[in-house]
């Protein structure tokens, strides 16, 4: 059987680096450590779903148009313009 050399990020890893990191693997993970920290911020008060809308060009354009001027983007836009009109009925 032929085996192709083992890469990582495109260059070789070498008979020691794999025994390093199985050493590593037997040894143990601090899980807490190995957590995700970071990611997008909470919106509320749970996580957050995606709502598909449907915009014409010109309310496309003017909710891009928008969010360039507030150096926001158009998610933010959308949310704010939202809050405010249900705010106000």
């Amino acid at each position: 059987m032929n085996q192709s050399p083992r890469v990582s990020k495109g260059r070789p890893v070498t008979d020691e680096q794999i025994d390093r990191l199985a050493q590593e693997a037997e040894a143990g993970y601090d899980v807490a450590a190995l957590r995700r920290a970071g990611g997008r911020k909470p919106l509320g008060s749970g996580p957050a779903r995606v709502v598909p809308v449907r915009l014409d060009p010109e309310l496309d354009d003017a909710v891009k148009q928008r969010a360039q001027i507030d150096h926001s983007t158009t998610s933010d836009v959308i949310r704010d313009a939202l809050r405010a009109w249900l705010k106000s009925a």
